[in-house]
This record gives C-alpha cells, sequence and structure tokens, in this order.
C-alpha cells in the first residue's frame, strides 16, 4: 500500500520551483523518519492530482529523488524509498535540563546590547518602505547573476569552486578590483594589498582587531555607523565621538591622543555630508600631525549620480596611512555580504591572517560568481540603471519633501540614496516609527546613529532605494500628517 496521499502538501510560504519543494517534502519525510526504507509512494498520477499539478512537474521530482538514491524504481511498481536513503538519527531525545551555569559570571566579554538599527524583516510587505540599504527586485538584473552563478558551478571552475584558499582570495575577483574599482577612486594597488571581506562591516571589524587596544584611542564621527560603534566599544579602545558638520568630520576637533581615525568622506553616514576637497587635505595633514591612521569607509560612491564623485582619501595619501573599505554589496545586494581592504602590506598581511583563524575566507564559489558579474560588465549596466533610477527617485522626494514642509537636516551634494531629516524638537521619532509602521510606512529614527548616552530624538532617515517613484509622494504626505497630528 502506497503512503497516504493525505500526508503531501504545499505550503503557501515554500520557497523554490514547485519540483524542488516536492522534492523536500519527500526528503524531510525521510530524514524525520516519517517515510520507512521499502515503503511506496503515491503514484505520479495521483499525487499530481491531490497536489494540483501537472504530473510532468511531479515525475521530475521523483527522478531527481532516484538519481540522489532517496527512491528506487521497481518496474511497473512504482517508486519506493530506497534502502540506500540517508537514516534518520537514531536517538532518544534527551529529556530538558535544568541550566544550572551562571551566565552572569560565565561570560567574560559581551557583545550583546548594541543599538544598532532593526529593520523588519518583512520590510518589502510595507507599501512604503523608507529604509536604507535594501535591495530593490525591480533593479537587479536577476538574469545575469544567475548566469553568473551557473558557469562558476561548472565543471570548468571546479578548482575554485571547491579549493580551501586558506588565507587567499579568488585571483580574478582580485584582479578586478585593482584594475576596474579601485583606479575609479585613483587607488593604485598590489593583489597583496588587497583583502576580500565579508562585507565592509567585516573590515571594519578586522581592521579595528588589528589596529586597537585597550590602550589606544579611536576617533569615531558623531553620529556614525551605529554597528561601528559597537566594534569600537567590543575591542575596549578609548573612543572619542567627533562631532561632524556640514561638510563632514572637522579635522581639528580630532584629540590631539588618537592613534585611529574612522570617517565616511563621500557620503557621511548618516547625515550623507560630503567633505570637500579641501576638508581632505586638512584631515591627512591633521592624521600626519598626529601620526594616526585614517579608515576611510567608501561605501555607496558609485551612486554619486548629481556630480563625479571626490577622490578618496586613499588616493591623496602619500603616507600609507590610510586605510580603504570598500564593498560590493551596497551596490549589488545586501545578503551578498563581500567587501574589500586596501592598505599597506603589514597591515594586509595580519588582517589576512586574522581573517583566516577565523572563518578562512569568503566561499570560492561567491567570489568567483561575483568576478564574473563585474568582469563582464553586468555591474557598471547595474550600477548605470540603478543610478538612473535613484536620481528620479530623489528629484521626486525632494518635491514631496518640500511640497509637505518637511525639514531635510542633510543631503548628499554627490546624490546617494536617503536624506538625513530633521522633525521638530519636542517629536520623538522613535514613536514616530511605530505609529506609521501601522500605517505601511517604514522610517528609520536617527537616535541609534549618536554617540550620546541622551542622543538627540527628533532626527529619522529617509531612503528611496527600495521604493517605487509612484509611492514617494503619497508616503511622504503620510509621513508629514503624523508629525502635524505630534504638534
Amino acid at each position: 500500500m502506497a503512503l497516504p496521499v493525505e500526508t503531501f502538501f504545499l505550503h503557501p510560504d515554500a520557497q523554490g520551483t514547485l519540483q524542488q519543494q516536492i522534492q523536500q517534502i519527500i526528503a524531510q519525510g525521510i530524514l524525520s523518519g516519517r517515510f520507512r526504507t521499502g515503503e511506496k509512494l503515491p503514484s505520479t498520477r495521483r499525487l499530481a492530482a491531490h497536489l494540483g499539478l501537472s504530473r510532468i512537474t511531479v515525475t521530475i521530482a521523483y527522478t531527481e529523488l532516484l538519481a540522489n538514491d532517496y527512491l528506487t524504481s521497481k518496474g511497473r511498481s512504482g517508486y519506493f524509498i530506497s534502502e540506500n536513503a540517508p537514516a534518520p538519527p537514531q536517538f532518544t531525545p534527551a529529556a530538558e535540563s535544568t541550566d544550572a551555569v551562571d551566565w552572569t559570571r560565565a561570560i567574560g566579554q559581551r557583545f550583546s546590547g548594541g543599538v544598532t538599527p532593526v529593520k523588519p524583516q518583512d520590510w518589502n510587505s510595507f507599501r512604503y518602505p523608507f529604509i536604507y540599504g535594501q535591495a530593490d527586485a525591480t533593479l537587479f538584473d536577476h538574469a545575469n547573476w544567475r548566469l553568473c552563478a551557473l558557469q562558476a558551478l561548472g565543471q570548468r571552475e571546479f578548482t575554485s569552486l571547491t579549493t580551501d584558499y586558506y588565507d587567499q582570495d579568488d585571483p580574478k575577483l582580485i584582479e578586478f578590483i585593482a584594475r576596474h574599482s579601485l583606479p575609479r577612486r585613483g587607488i593604485s594597488a598590489r593583489p597583496e594589498q588587497i583583502l576580500i571581506t565579508l562585507g565592509a562591516q567585516n573590515a571594519l571589524w578586522l581592521t579595528a582587531q588589528v589596529l586597537l587596544t585597550q590602550r589606544r584611542h579611536a576617533a569615531v564621527e558623531d553620529p556614525c555607523y551605529p554597528a561601528l560603534r559597537d566594534i569600537l566599544s567590543q575591542s575596549r579602545c578609548h573612543m572619542a565621538p567627533v562631532q561632524v558638520d556640514h561638510q563632514g568630520l572637522v579635522p581639528d576637533a580630532i584629540p590631539d591622543e588618537t592613534d585611529v581615525i574612522f570617517t565616511t568622506p563621500s557620503h557621511q553616514c548618516p547625515t550623507t555630508a560630503t567633505m570637500p576637497m579641501a576638508r581632505r587635505r586638512a584631515l591627512l595633514d591633521r592624521a600626519r600631525a598626529l601620526d594616526a591612521l585614517i579608515v576611510e569607509d567608501d561605501y555607496e560612491f558609485e551612486m554619486s549620480f548629481l556630480k563625479s564623485p571626490s577622490p578618496s582619501l586613499k588616493s591623496l595619501d602619500k603616507d600609507g596611512r590610510v586605510i580603504y573599505v570598500g564593498s560590493v554589496s551596497k551596490s549589488l545586494f545586501p545578503g551578498l555580504r563581500l567587501g574589500y581592504l586596501v592598505g599597506s602590506e603589514p597591515f594586509i598581511r595580519e588582517a589576512r591572517a586574522l581573517r583566516a583563524s577565523v572563518l578562512r575566507h569568503p566561499p570560492g564559489h561567491i567570489q568567483r560568481t561575483a568576478a564574473y558579474f563585474l568582469s563582464l560588465g553586468h555591474y557598471d549596466a547595474l550600477v548605470r540603471r540603478m543610478s538612473n533610477a535613484l536620481h528620479n527617485r530623489r528629484n521626486e522626494m525632494e518635491h514631496a519633501i518640500k511640497a509637505n514642509g518637511l525639514q531635510i537636516a542633510g543631503r548628499g551634494a554627490y546624490g546617494g540614496s536617503s536624506f538625513w531629516m530633521r522633525a521638530p524638537d519636542h517629536v520623538h521619532t522613535g514613536d514616530l516609527a511605530k505609529r506609521l509602521q501601522e500605517k505601511g510606512v517604514l522610517i528609520e529614527p536617527g537616535a541609534p546613529f549618536f554617540t550620546s548616552d541622551t542622543p538627540p530624538q527628533n532626527y529619522y532617515r529617509l531612503a528611496y532605494s527600495s521604493i517605487p517613484s509612484a509611492r514617494i509622494s503619497d508616503g511622504i504626505a503620510l509621513v508629514a500628517d503624523a508629525l502635524h497630528h505630534t504638534m
């Protein structure tokens, strides 16, 4: 007798193709012990009728499971669970025990408790998602990314797919960054001076671990990228917040005892201020006078659609004291988690050794896929398409902000993908965000970006990277209406 067809159903939130979903149902049944060796599966015709699918869809799923030895076929008798199918674990679950450990004493160093903004996982289900850093599926080049991934999975690429690089990186990706990405920022670097990281945040963590100790001092912008502040807190260094103005970090305000300066000169995070050339040179002079290092986080420079981007600090550096952080994730998609560090060889050597001891290297398949996507020109085409779309969205948002009487606190002179906003002083934007969320509007409260224990509560960020132009005006109107009702 075959397994009851009623035990098979497709979950409405399941991922993957229909064939993959059927395969997953059967594989999970085997691995959980519900389906046992020798048991017969429903016929393809009957299961197809039950699930409301075509018979060929079920047949393809069965054939794939047959090839993977989960199933076996017995002539005209049908499909059965194979004797070679993975066996479910043979153990009796242990009774839940009482945790007798005093974790308040056992934990030697705490990493939780940061104030990094948290975005809803279902952000794309909201009609007006004014949140930063999320990918827009309508702009991404799905077809060519898929082709590049398939190419990286090909037999000719078996070595790059399976090799343990230990502390090295995909040479094709390194070559592209050295020959194409960095020259656009005026940077010349050898492969020995480049390290691939799991995104810009991982690059910042590696840098802090290599450069900072409990005795050293770090200067950080205020407001700043919250995750960087958490990283510096975990390093236990002496951290000095330095307030920014409309031109970014103020060199003369950097304390004399500073060892490492962290800055976002192209698009200050979160105010989007762009540091002018004179101040960039002044910052380099200040670092030289202090004998300090500079960590330049050059996120989002590709989105300079209003003007050509200013030269990077690294390109102006004659002393080798600037460490450059770049990201591929920002302009492709955040889940890619791919960035890079550029610096003097002694620094990169230590960062490479630290990375090797923690995660060895980012997955080779991801590196090779990205290398193909970049080198075949798909990346440049994607950036042009995104820049055009963001330019249009920015114009729409500026018009809507002006029409609704909202106050912009910071706007990127060169482009970017967000506005730094200021509400009236009495407004708590954390509460405002909660009320707006009930209306399908997502904004980012500004308090987490500030270092103070009593940060201003009336700032917020509006991003336009993930919202269609046609919805911007209505969404801004809802923000303005909510602010009006707090008066």
